[in-house]
């Protein structure tokens, strides 16, 4: 799975973890993405970084009205 990520804190990420994270594929290295095996990702762990990266991706006032409502 794709997933938006801040480009500076990539590296540490899929140090990290490199069984969970790597690298996009080279043509998207220059936007922030990270791919993710879902296989070695639990519930919480996949749902904060659908999250994480939805909010990355929205209008600040979406975000934070969401947040906002759902804690």
């Amino acid at each position: 799975m794709g997933f938006a990520y801040p480009k500076e804190e990539r590296a540490g990420l899929i140090a990290a973890e490199p069984n969970k994270f790597q690298l996009p594929a080279r043509s998207d290295l220059r936007y922030n993405w990270v791919r993710a095996e879902l296989a070695e990702l639990d519930p919480d762990e996949l749902e904060e970084l659908i999250t994480e990266a939805w909010r990355m991706c929205v209008p600040k006032r979406v975000a934070a009205a969401y947040f906002d409502e759902n804690g």
